[in-house]
């Protein structure tokens, strides 16, 4: 049993343009936003797509209906959400430490470790439903950082010190491959 994913993140949004951790709000794509995910719709193999999931907060909705809404049907899913950052939603990205909520929960909200699990819910949900198939997912920084963990078998530290947002390294789309 096997399942590929293609991961997505979503275009930029107003709070990051004004370094605003979003967290659990909906955020809105900025102008910016909407002409990357614009861009990237011609960046794509929509053939080798078997099924479109998006995380059910708007910046990614709005992401995967600019990216995909035209060719596939898209399913939306609260497990593949940012991570809760709880009393920081909407903050200063700057009070956002990932590093120190990898076990210990955001002020009423989430750990990384939290998020995790999510994902593995979510990794064997889509093993059960969706075997040998191509998914693409349209989601957020913690929800892929956490299939690095899942998929790679690393720890929180190195997917964090390897995150493509700190490396500069954006690229249009990562591959996964869940295996049962």
């Amino acid at each position: 049993m096997a399942v590929k994913i293609i991961y997505y993140v979503h275009g930029t949004t107003t709070d990051n343009l004004e370094k605003r951790a979003t967290g659990w709000n909906p955020g809105i794509l900025s102008e910016l936003g909407i002409k990357q995910s614009l861009e990237l719709k011609n960046k794509i193999n929509f053939d080798e797509i078997d099924l479109v999931i998006s995380s059910d907060l708007k910046r990614a909705i709005d992401s995967a209906n600019y990216v995909f809404g035209e060719s596939k049907t898209i399913l939306y899913d609260k497990r593949i959400r940012e991570c809760n950052y709880g009393d920081l939603n909407g903050k200063s990205t700057s009070l956002v430490i990932d590093e120190e909520h990898i076990e210990s929960k955001f002020p009423n909200g989430e750990s990384l470790k939290d998020v995790e699990n999510r994902l593995r819910d979510f990794c064997k949900y889509l093993l059960e439903n969706y075997d040998g198939k191509t998914v693409a997912l349209v989601a957020h920084k913690a929800p892929q950082l956490a299939l690095e963990v899942i998929t790679k078998n690393i720890s929180w530290e190195q997917a964090l010190k390897n995150d493509w947002r700190k490396t500069k390294s954006w690229r249009p789309g990562w591959r996964y491959e869940i295996i049962k």
